[in-house]
């Protein structure tokens, strides 16, 4: 039995189709969202949660019907949620914080609800910073605060809204692991701007833009939207959207590529810029810029 199952889905800001005739299913298993900021993937995260409504379509979670109540507090039950913005409060230890949700969720035996709390905190490895104020934590340890939250009670669905944002390589090693391993008795949703997660963990990905879905399929799949558009040159190729100077010297090239070009495997983030176009060029563009600042490797321009 799918756990979500969302059918033209439609939610409008003012004259902005946030979500534009969504459909999807999810079952166990871990989907990853990619799309650029505006592309829909929060508001329809928000939706799975149950935090916001649609203004038409259908939803199912569970087989039950978030827009009656007594069916969406059995949701509520049954899935974590990590938002992209968690509203912490700030003068709670990473503990107290922690314990405070599970207080919301029912939890309302102090002894167990403890070892709940503590076994979410050592799986998400906060327990050296467990009594330390929020306030004081780095963003990465904030990120896994919030993880932390949405994992009590085992939820049979999680859906994490950004969940790898600020972390350091070892911290996003550290949590693929633990969603690898949850991601094998229950239905996981994340969006992410992190390609090589969705690589690295989703046997599914979903690519949104504009409220709509462009894609769903492997990521291996994504990776072939761009075979024989990918190729190394000693200079920037002029026929390139987008390419940069790699670390052994040459230059990466994505787009219509020339005649003998020395081609070479795509990846998945390769996938995702041809399929979005320009935008996500754009986006890329910013992002190489911010890690490469000061270093005038990255040379690209949109064509």
């Amino acid at each position: 039995m799918n756990s979500v199952r969302i059918e033209d889905a439609v939610k409008r800001f003012g004259s902005t189709r946030a979500l534009d005739g969504v459909s999807l299913e999810a079952s166990e298993g871990i989907t990853g969202l990619l799309g650029p900021n505006g592309a829909g993937k929060t508001t329809l995260l928000k939706v799975l949660a149950t935090v916001m409504s649609l203004d038409s379509g259908s939803i199912e979670i569970f087989g039950r019907d978030p827009s009656r109540h007594r069916h969406r507090l059995d949701i509520r039950r049954r899935l974590g949620y990590m938002p992209q913005e968690p509203g912490f409060h700030r003068s709670f230890t990473a503990f107290e914080f922690i314990d405070y949700v599970a207080i919301l969720k029912e939890m309302t035996d102090r002894k167990a609800r403890h070892a709940e709390v503590d076994r979410v905190i050592a799986l998400t490895g906060l327990e050296k910073v467990a009594h330390k104020k929020i306030k004081a934590l780095s963003g990465g340890m904030r990120r896994r605060v919030a993880l932390s939250q949405a994992l009590l009670g085992d939820p049979r669905l999680l859906i994490l809204d950004e969940p790898t944002a600020g972390l350091d390589p070892e911290q996003r090693l550290r949590f693929r692991e633990v969603m690898s391993r949850l991601g094998e008795e229950r239905s996981i949703l994340l969006s992410t701007h992190q390609t090589e997660d969705v690589a690295a963990l989703c046997p599914r990905v979903i690519v949104m833009n504009h409220g709509k879905m462009l894609f769903e399929g492997t990521p291996k799949d994504l990776r072939e939207v761009a075979r024989g558009s990918v190729w190394f040159s000693e200079a920037r190729a002029p026929e390139a959207r987008l390419s940069w100077r790699t670390g052994e010297g040459v230059h990466r090239n994505i787009g219509t590529a020339p005649p003998g070009a020395n081609l070479v495997d795509p990846s998945v983030e390769d996938g995702y810029l041809l399929l979005l176009g320009d935008e996500a060029f754009i986006e890329a563009a910013w992002r190489r810029s911010r890690q490469c600042a000061g270093r005038p490797w990255f040379t690209g321009r949109y064509r």
